[in-house]
């Protein structure tokens, strides 16, 4: 029933609802509240610039400028009922500079005091000529609704402007008589401030957005590589894998017929290893299908290996980078995705370095080891001219995957002559380096 009548309201209605709903929780819900005003920050691009000892100090410039105020209002205060009885001149001159300080603390209330002290100190300072605001109220309206403005939301600035236009006009129509009106001005003046601290603020606003938004679009755009990384790693590792499973199938199907009259527990032994190689082979193009594109295409050649490692530093000669090559240690055969990692490691690494220092010397060291594979790849500072790369760390985010995936360490820094070093250790347990 609710629902069905607010659906039948006219849409004039549902506006001007959510208008006055709008005042209340802006200038009517805790308008007692305890804010005090917090420091401002000094990480701007005309603070960084202070000395350091000075720039603490800085956080407190808006407090400073408020209290300043206070005190100009004051002295217009003191100036117009120089020579007054002394509780006039306290309530007159100390009245709306301590309305000004209270936007310090509580600033809705301070406007609420400010607008409804207005009359009286109109009636008490005959001795000015301005109506409805004396001349101290007048720059003491203004000062409190350019800084209540600034504490809240640029609704709130509207709403105070409107509610300061509604007494001008009330003040000029009923208690007006033979005083000249200074609502124009005071609203003009309003105005203009108002507006210049609504602009800020949305800017400041729009400028944060942008930022929260950069922020999330760099995490989502490194989900994405890491994500992209684990899928080629996935595609090559299925290929792998999916090799040494086939050729698993094969061989049991063929063992029996190498041998003359085998017995039949021997067959049924094959048989099954066959079986279980071609169920596993299927549920692994099953699970790992989901990660290749619908344009992907299986490798016809095999997966690379450290074998044709000499192939690839000549492939990168060719394009003009030096290269020099290292290996150290007893060379073996490794397990063939630390092989393919390897590879692409290296690969990844010159790839970098021709893309990032043009003219610069690599060089790539292999270390087989007892207990895995160390690959240090190192080059010097660019002698040539350096573009800007519009790349998202795919290559590094890869490596670190790669090298993570096999349970190793990789670190790529800079060095201290300006060039770029990149170095991973792989473990290899002894039981896999001799399959």
């Amino acid at each position: 029933m609710t629902q069905t009548s607010e659906q039948s309201r006219s849409p004039e209605f549902r506006l001007a609802q959510g208008a006055l709903s709008g005042l209340r929780q802006d200038l009517f819900h805790d308008a007692f509240a305890y804010r005090p005003m917090p420091p401002m920050a000094v990480d701007g691009p005309i603070t960084r610039r202070l000395p350091r000892r000075i720039r603490p100090h800085m956080a407190w410039t808006p407090h400073v400028v408020v209290a300043g105020c206070a005190f100009l209002v004051f002295l217009i205060g003191a100036s117009v009922v120089h020579g007054s009885a002394p509780p006039v001149l306290a309530l007159y001159s100390f009245g709306p500079a301590v309305i000004v300080l209270l936007t310090l603390v509580r600033p809705v209330l301070a406007f609420w005091a400010s607008l409804l002290s207005t009359p009286f100190l109109g009636f008490l300072g005959s001795y000015g000529d301005g109506w409805p605001w004396s001349p101290n109220s007048f720059a003491a309206h203004l000062v409190v609704l350019t800084v209540v403005a600034a504490r809240t939301r640029p609704r709130t600035a509207g709403w105070m402007w409107l509610l300061t236009a509604g007494y001008a006009v009330l003040a000029e129509v009923f208690l007006g008589v033979g005083h000249t009106t200074d609502g124009p001005p005071l609203l003009f003046c309003a105005a203009l401030s108002l507006l210049v601290v609504t602009v800020l603020q949305v800017r400041r606003q729009a400028a944060r957005e942008v930022t929260a938004q950069q922020s999330v679009t760099a995490v989502e755009r490194s989900r994405r590589t890491l994500l992209e990384e684990r899928t080629t790693i996935a595609r090559e590792l299925h290929d792998v894998v999916a090799h040494h499973m086939s050729v698993v199938a094969i061989q049991a199907e063929a063992a029996p017929y190498r041998v003359e009259n085998p017995p039949p527990e021997l067959e049924q032994a094959f048989a099954t290893i066959r079986e279980n190689a071609v169920a596993a082979l299927t549920e692994l193009r099953r699970v790992l299908g989901v990660v290749r594109a619908e344009d992907y295409e299986a490798p016809d050649a095999p997966q690379p290996t450290l074998a044709e490692l000499e192939g690839l530093v000549a492939n990168v000669r060719e394009a003009g980078l030096a290269v020099e090559k290292t290996v150290t240690g007893a060379v073996r055969e490794l397990p063939q995705g630390v092989e393919l990692s390897a590879y692409r490691i290296i690969q990844e690494a010159l790839s970098n370095v021709l893309r990032h220092a043009p003219g610069a010397e690599a060089k790539v060291e292999v270390s087989y080891v007892l207990g895995g594979l160390g690959l240090r790849i190192v080059n010097g500072p660019a002698r040539g001219l350096v573009k800007p790369s519009p790349g998202a760390g795919h290559g590094i985010t890869g490596m670190r995957e790669r090298v993570g995936m096999l349970s190793g360490e990789m670190t790529a820094e800079t060095t201290a002559d300006g060039g770029y070093e990149v170095t991973a250790f792989i473990p290899v347990a002894r039981e896999e380096a001799a399959e």
